[in-house]
C-alpha cells in the first residue's frame, strides 16, 4: 500500500510539471528541452490522471 502511494505522489508531481511545461512551450516555443510541446503536455497529462487515479484507490 505504501509503495502505490508513494507512486501517485511521485507520477502527480511528475506529470503536473510536465503539463506545465508542455503548454508553457507551445505557447512561448523553446520551454520542452527539445521535444514536441504537445507530446510533452500529453505525457504530463496522462501521468497526472495516473497519479491522481493511484491516490484515489488508495484512501487513507
Amino acid at each position: 500500500m505504501k509503495s502505490k502511494q508513494i507512486l501517485g505522489i511521485v507520477f502527480t508531481i511528475v506529470g503536473a510539471i510536465g503539463l506545465a511545461v508542455g503548454v508553457m512551450s507551445v505557447f512561448n516555443k523553446g520551454l520542452a528541452f527539445g521535444q514536441n510541446p504537445w507530446g510533452v503536455a500529453i505525457i504530463g497529462g496522462i501521468f497526472f490522471l495516473t497519479g491522481m487515479g493511484l491516490m484515489r484507490t488508495v484512501g487513507n
